[in-house]
């Protein structure tokens, strides 16, 4: 109902200079209320974690990379649900590259980043194969014909299976979590816990507001970007990995400077890992599960954005194996280069 309402106000908008302007806003607050929903959604998780006694490093794995890519996740399942696949594949595929890329990028030009040899080894492993499966997922279960000109598709029952290993995933960062807790978690969550926690029903009724802000201003986004779309004819494909995927990894971004200026890198590094992960496994299982003739992936994402966001997660992959205990500012910039690069190529190739 708020979907349509909005979608009719958003198409009365006057052409020319002026509507576009008026979109632009549009998506703009909306973009600001997401990652406000977002940010708010991550400090009540946390603090939810922390009146349980969960370890920081659970926090990091899961709760705050799920609070993250709330907002991929709602623009992507409102985009299926509204037959817009484009938008939902180009959102998850885009954040994985905005995340890797650019995030990281900035935050290891800022200062380098420690991290635990062991934990990142780990975690970087599976962040690529969840890239690399999404590729191979598109690629077999497409259509027949040429993927370069006729592009691939995630079937439905795919997205099931997407949400399963999701669930394995969590399981499994939780059962390391607690076998690597001596890496200073103590001291951690004694840090956390320091300050004045409210009380449990104070903290629940935070996480569904900000539940619900996301929701409402997705509904309000999508209509707005599809406008932006027709209006200035640009692929629906491109908006969503740059626009629409730069403003919902504004969680990321905020957490990874802030993170990064107060000297946990390795806070930074893991919820980057932990939403590249999810984008796979939430954010396409979710938009896939309930789109029935499945998700259709554009031929742009096999002639560009698959092997850009495969480059960026290599590039990482590969500094990781080769660093010892940081990862330093020349691997940044070779990051937010290639960030910079397929963006620039999406516009010019799209």
């Amino acid at each position: 109902m708020i979907e349509n309402l909005m979608g009719r106000i958003i198409v009365a908008l006057p052409d020319g200079i002026w509507g576009i302007v008026a979109l632009f806003a549009i998506i703009a607050v909306s973009l600001v209320i997401l990652s406000k929903a977002a940010d708010m959604l991550v400090d009540e998780a946390v603090s939810l974690s922390v009146r349980w006694g969960v370890p920081k490093m659970i926090i990091g794995a899961t709760i705050v990379s799920l609070g993250t890519t709330l907002p991929e996740v709602t623009v992507s399942v409102v985009s299926a649900l509204n037959g817009i696949p484009d938008l939902a594949m180009g959102n998850a595929v885009g954040s994985i590259i905005c995340d890797t890329g650019m995030i990281l990028g900035i935050a290891a030009l800022i200062k380098p980043l420690p991290f635990e040899k062991k934990v990142i080894n780990r975690q970087s492993w599976m962040q690529f194969a969840a890239g690399l499966l999404l590729v191979l997922t598109a690629f077999l279960a497409g259509r027949n014909g040429n993927i370069f000109t006729d592009g691939g598709q995630i079937p439905q029952f795919v997205g099931w299976i997407y949400l399963g290993l999701l669930a394995l995933y969590i399981w499994f960062s939780i059962r390391q979590a607690r076998k690597d807790r001596h890496v200073k978690n103590s001291e951690d969550t004694a840090g956390e816990s320091a300050g004045p926690v409210a009380s449990t029903w104070q903290i629940m009724v935070k996480l569904l507001l900000g539940m619900f802000l996301v929701i409402i201003s997705s509904k309000v986004l999508i209509p707005a970007v599809q406008e932006v779309a027709i209006r200035l004819h640009v692929p629906q494909t491109v908006i969503a990995a740059t626009l629409v995927a730069f403003g919902t990894s504004l969680p990321e971004l905020v957490t990874a400077i802030a993170s990064t200026r107060r000297g946990h890198g390795d806070l930074a590094i893991g919820n980057i890992m932990g939403a590249d992960i999810l984008n796979v496994l939430f954010v396409v299982g979710c938009a896939a599960s309930v789109t029935k003739g499945g998700l259709l992936v554009d031929a742009r994402f096999f002639r560009l954005l698959f092997p850009v966001m495969l480059f960026v997660l290599i590039i990482f992959k590969g500094s990781v194996l080769l660093s010892k205990k940081t990862l330093k500012r020349p691997v940044g910039m070779v990051l937010l280069v290639a960030y910079i690069a397929g963006t620039i190529a999406s516009y010019f190739m799209g």
